[in-house]
C-alpha cells in the first residue's frame, strides 16, 4: 500500500505556518529517508535529505543514550546555534519530525506544536504502515501509559 504524501504535506504546512520563526519542517523515517518536507522560503539553503538523515540519527542516538541511562522516553532534542535552532521529536517508532527555526523562537510553543503534530503524523503512519510498535517493545514517551522501555529492547 502506498502512502499519500499529501496528508503529510498538509500537516507539515500547518506546522510551518503556525509560527513565523519556523523556516523548514522535515519528516523522516527512522532510517533517515525523507518522507516529506516543507519550507517557508524557497531560497533557504538546505540539503533536506542530508539534514533529515542527520537529525534522525541524532534523535535515535540520543534516545539510545537515555535508555542506557534509564532516563525514560525521549520527548525532544533541541540543538541551538547562533543563527537558529533545530528541534527533533519522534512520531511513534516509525518517524522523526525535525523543525528548523530562527534563534529567538518560543521554545514552549514549539514543544506544543511538535507534540500535537507528532500525534497526528503517528496516526497517519500507523494507518498506512500498521501499528507494529509492540513488535519492537517501543512505548511513545508522550503516551500516558508509559515511556520508552527501549526502542531496540528486544534486539
Amino acid at each position: 500500500m502506498s502512502i499519500d504524501t499529501k496528508s503529510f504535506d498538509y500537516i507539515l504546512s500547518e506546522v510551518l505556518n503556525s509560527e513565523s520563526g519556523i523556516k523548514k519542517v522535515i519528516l523522516v523515517d527512522r532510517t533517515g529517508l525523507t518522507i516529506a518536507s516543507v519550507s517557508k522560503f524557497s531560497y533557504f539553503p538546505a540539503d533536506v535529505e542530508g539534514i533529515g538523515a542527520i537529525a534522525g540519527a541524532v534523535f535515535i542516538a540520543t534516545e539510545e543514550q537515555g535508555d542506557s541511562l534509564e532516563l525514560g522516553g525521549l520527548h525532544l532534542v533541541t540543538t541551538e546555534f547562533s543563527g537558529g535552532k533545530i528541534f527533533t521529536s519522534g512520531c511513534g517508532y516509525k518517524a522523526v519530525l525535525t523543525l528548523i527555526s530562527d534563534p529567538d523562537i518560543n521554545i514552549g510553543l514549539i514543544r506544543l506544536i511538535l507534540e500535537r503534530s507528532g500525534h497526528e503524523l503517528k496516526k497517519i503512519l500507523d494507518e498506512f504502515l500498521g501499528d507494529d510498535d509492540d513488535i519492537l517493545n517501543y512505548r511513545d514517551p508522550r503516551d500516558p501509559a508509559g515511556g520508552s522501555e527501549g526502542a531496540l529492547a528486544n534486539f
